[in-house]
């Protein structure tokens, strides 16, 4: 096997990191190959060989499996280019309910191999995740060396301009589309508590003058304010930090 060789694959399991595992040839090289789905047949380009294992882009599906759907971002659809997928939606294109029993076996997989036993894991929706889009309340973008803005391609640090942001809410996604030419960097989209969105621009040469000071900002978590830096880390989903230590609550 070869970088370039164009193979037919069966996606057998799933792996951390959105990408899905099959293997080729004698004695069975695993391939990892994201955009698929266990229990397809697939087209696929090998992008990487390593000794122990390759990686793949996939072209085109040949056996889908029942649990395919059209990917909720259009862009990133199998139909489209591999160096044109956006990153950042690599479940997109399964059943919402069974990217949770993926998401589950990924874990329970994990709990096997390093913990040394078995845990019981299940992962549950959130009150308002019935559609699994426009929950991220925090998105962060790229800027190239020609200014344009966007996500970088899957597993790339090529710029991709795209139409919509279907993972962002609904302001985050209006202020990103509004963008125009930026400096080369980064540019973070952050939606606090107030509901007001905070552009955060990261340009290449950020480290030749005096830092800003960070902003802070105020989120609310099962009851509690928090005054945090706007840049700054927590979970980009509003209502998992109340999940979260719901469920830390409940085990002690």
């Amino acid at each position: 096997m070869q970088t370039g060789d164009i193979v037919e694959l069966e996606i057998s399991g799933v792996a951390h990191g959105g990408v899905f595992i099959a293997r080729h040839g004698d004695p069975g090289l695993v391939v990892f190959v994201p955009d698929t789905l266990p229990g397809e047949r697939v087209v696929a380009r090998i992008v990487q060989v390593k000794k122990s294992f390759a990686r793949a882009e996939a072209l085109e599906v040949l056996e889908a499996s029942p649990h395919r759907v059209p990917h909720i971002w259009r862009q990133a659809s199998i139909d489209v280019a591999p160096e044109l997928r956006p990153g950042g939606a690599d479940f997109g294109h399964i059943a919402l309910a069974h990217q949770r029993e993926l998401k589950a076996r990924v874990l329970t997989e994990a709990f096997d191999k390093f913990a040394g036993g078995s845990v019981p894991t299940t992962v549950e929706p959130v009150a308002d995740d019935e559609q699994g889009t426009r929950w991220r309340t925090r998105v962060g973008l790229h800027v190239d060396s020609s200014g344009r803005v966007g996500p970088y391609a899957a597993r790339t640090h090529d710029v991709i301009e795209v139409a919509d942001h279907p993972l962002a809410t609904e302001q985050i996604e209006r202020a990103a589309l509004a963008l125009g030419r930026e400096k080369p960097g980064r540019v973070d989209l952050v939606q606090p508590a107030d509901g007001s969105v905070r552009i955060l621009r990261r340009p290449d040469a950020r480290g030749r003058g005096p830092r800003p000071e960070p902003e802070v900002v105020t989120e609310i978590a099962a009851g509690r304010e928090f005054r945090v830096d706007a840049g700054g880390f927590r979970p980009v989903h509003r209502p998992a930090a109340a999940a979260l230590a719901a469920a830390v609550r409940e085990a002690l």
